[in-house]
């Protein structure tokens, strides 16, 4: 039988195509399904992009498949030490961070389809490192940190930062707003994830006495993404634990690595149910203890990527959020490097 192609169909003035009337049959045992949803949620989704650390240098994996990691571009700093990061489908997000002695203020932005680097957002209302972002794709948010010894409105002056801090993804050119306060007084090196309605930190560290390096902490607290307001209490760790990651799907949010106390690392991986209040269950166990890593996931992937074992790694690792288990082998980075962010376009915080 020949193959018929068609490339287009128009009428006899070719200004316009066919007008079908009445009643039209198809007799083909095929079909089509029309697409439906937003846009920008429509297939080619699912990337993972990992920056900040000892260089300016990010990467990107496809997180469906396992392999290396490519050349994304360049962040606007040569150095970000432990910045926030975050996305909505079409965007990522990765701001504050800090080289010696310089806390940052700046927020950059990227197109996650793309590559070439990244582009200037606005300001944060406090420079700060090592908090944590989580957002739904919407709204993003810039979650505790440490800043600067000083007596200014919003630092606090044992230098653990208690704000949140937010910004519309979307925009540009706008700088971040106050959202609320968590629940400990301060907290720097914590873990956060998102459903598309809940922003929830996970342990970390709090100052009690400067310049202490603070008490390792168990707690976890959330917010609700679509208003403003002060966190509240959710459930606590496994055990105390500051410096881990965290990533999600829109219901089971992971919590993996970090330090438990002094300068040893963890391998524990543990997770939560996003919607429900409660504490954290065992998962399983990365390949090797980890901390300072950068996270991103998609609706059934998590993926860890660099980190302190306590030499910087180029290691990632993945596990299937859905279940329960150990985390196996996925690629390398361009880069060995710690202190980094990650973030993706298919994570928990956006709806489908």
């Amino acid at each position: 039988m020949s193959e018929l192609r068609i490339n287009n169909i128009t009428d006899t003035a070719r200004s316009s195509g066919p007008i079908i009337a009445g009643v039209s049959t198809v007799s083909s045992t095929s079909h089509m399904v029309m697409p439906s949803g937003p846009t920008e949620f429509r297939g080619g989704r699912g990337r993972g992009v990992f920056g900040g650390g000892e260089s300016n240098a990010m990467d990107f994996i496809e997180i469906a498949s396992a392999g290396n990691a490519t050349d994304f571009g360049d962040l606007s700093e040569t150095e970000r030490l432990r910045p926030y990061s975050f996305a909505s489908s079409t965007r990522g997000i990765i701001g504050g961070g800090r080289d010696h002695p310089n806390y940052f203020t700046s927020i950059d932005f990227i197109t996650t389809s793309s590559g070439g680097g990244s582009n200037d957002f606005g300001e944060l209302v406090q420079g700060a490192w090592s908090g944590a972002g989580a957002s739904n794709n919407t709204r993003g948010l810039f979650i505790g940190g440490y800043v600067p010894d000083s007596n200014t409105a919003f630092a606090q002056s044992l230098r653990n930062f208690k704000k949140i801090q937010f910004v519309e993804i979307a925009s540009t050119g706008v700088n971040a707003g106050v959202f609320g306060e968590l629940t400990e007084n301060g907290i720097r090196e914590c873990g956060a994830l998102a459903s598309p309605t809940r922003a929830v930190r996970l342990g970390g560290k709090t100052t009690t006495i400067a310049p202490s390096w603070g008490n390792t902490i168990g707690s976890i607290d959330f917010v609700t993404i679509a208003s403003t307001g002060d966190a509240l209490d959710f459930g606590d760790l496994l055990a105390v634990n500051a410096a881990g990651t965290a990533c999600s799907n829109s219901t089971r949010g992971i919590h993996a690595g970090g330090i438990p106390s002094g300068s040893s690392r963890s391998n524990i991986i543990q997770y939560i149910t996003i919607a429900t209040l409660g504490n954290a269950q065992d998962f399983g166990d990365l390949i090797e203890v980890n901390c300072l890593q950068g996270a991103a996931s998609s609706d059934t992937r998590g993926i860890f990527a660099g980190g302190s074992q306590p030499t910087t790694v180029n290691t990632i690792e993945v596990v299937t959020i859905t279940s329960l288990g150990n985390a196996t082998d996925f690629g390398d980075r361009t880069e060995a490097k710690s202190s980094i962010a990650g973030f993706s376009d298919a994570h928990g915080g956006l709806a489908r």
